[in-house]
């Protein structure tokens, strides 16, 4: 018997869960301020996502996909990028967004039912939330082809869930990615749960990094929950693709810390165990221990912190919150170049019945 093909997973990690590191650490994490700069992303994006769920508890968002204990997936994969690049994001990816430019009010809107919040002042290249589980991959490839189509230096980046993983959408996408050997980066964030359906019981794939081997592209995995393991292999996947050297797919352990959405009850189906082992793994106090280990942070600079992330994102708040909602006849817009003549008559109720109501609320 010969064997035709082999294959391993690499796993990376620099901090390990107590903020120590647990092999030298490459050159640019070697910088404190770089490190800060990574540490501040993080806690401004959980102060937005706690203010995004309060407001959807009193009535002023729709249902919210949280990413707390994921932030350092998004901060550690946007830093890596370039401006030109295009994010291809699912639900629960602001992370990444804010610190691509999309601007808190922009993802309040969206979650607001608006989705004028999907058209981004300060991130032109970069796609809306896909909430469809998947899809977003295949857009990705597209792109990532679209750019060494062009010969442009470019490259797509789509971030997944591990449920993602399980639908046909990606590999299809991988696989062609793999063929067209395109300027693609897919990393899968593996935070236990698609749902309320745990890792365990939706693959038995020992990694879901592997499954990018059947499609002939490189896999790896890091500790999502450390921000310089996660900038680290980003940022060597992004040149990789630069180079016309193909895709990659990065598999990022975290966890959800918190429920699936707004809508969801996480307590009916996990073991409060585990979770308040997650909490013990969790990126942002594991960066800051790191970082007061070095001198190079303290409890004022955490006061000074805490204190201009509130400020900013209450800011977002009252912009989103001064914002008109849209015309009624918006829902109609984009659907066909030339409306068809049913849907004339169902703008013309809907325009009647939202006129109705403002009588009615004046």
């Amino acid at each position: 018997m010969t064997t035709v093909a082999s294959f391993q997973i690499e796993y990376s990690r620099f901090l390990d869960a107590d903020g120590v590191p647990a092999q030298p650490l490459p050159e640019f994490a070697k910088d404190p301020e770089a490190l800060s700069a990574f540490y501040r992303a993080m806690v401004l994006t959980r102060a937005f996502d706690a203010k995004a769920v309060a407001l959807q508890r009193t009535g002023k968002l729709g249902t919210f996909a949280s990413s707390v204990g994921q932030e350092a997936i998004g901060v550690g994969l946007a830093s890596a990028m370039r401006p030109e690049d295009a994010l291809f994001p699912s639900y629960r990816d602001h992370a990444a967004q804010l610190l691509r430019g999309v601007t808190m009010s922009e993802s309040l809107l969206y979650w607001g039912g608006d989705e004028r919040g999907s058209c981004f002042s300060a991130a032109p290249h970069d796609f809306p939330n896909c909430v469809p589980i998947g899809t977003q991959v295949c857009h990705a490839a597209g792109a990532a082809y679209a750019f060494r189509l062009r010969g442009e230096p470019r490259v797509a980046v789509a971030i997944v869930g591990d449920g993602g993983t399980s639908k046909g959408d990606v590999y299809e996408a991988m696989n062609m990615a793999g063929v067209w050997q395109a300027p693609l980066v897919i990393v899968v964030n593996n935070n236990q749960w698609a749902m309320s359906v745990p890792r365990t019981r939706q693959t038995a794939a020992p990694t879901l990094a592997q499954k990018a081997i059947a499609a002939g592209i490189e896999g790896r995995q890091v500790d999502g929950n450390d921000v310089i393991a996660v900038h680290a292999a980003a940022r060597e996947a992004l040149d990789k693709a630069r180079r016309g050297d193909g895709p990659t797919l990065i598999e990022a352990l975290s966890y959800r810390l918190g429920d699936h959405t707004t809508a969801d009850d996480a307590t009916r189906y996990r073991d409060p165990d585990l979770v308040a082992q997650a909490w013990r793994e969790e990126p942002i106090v594991r960066l800051r221990k790191y970082l007061v280990s070095l001198a190079a942070w303290d409890k004022s600079r955490e006061d000074q912190l805490n204190q201009a992330c509130q400020r900013t994102v209450e800011a977002a708040v009252q912009s989103y919150l001064a914002v008109a909602p849209p015309d009624v006849s918006a829902m109609f817009d984009h659907l066909y170049a030339t409306l068809p003549h049913a849907l004339h008559e169902q703008l013309a109720m809907a325009r009647h019945f939202a006129a109705a109501s403002e009588r009615g609320h004046g």
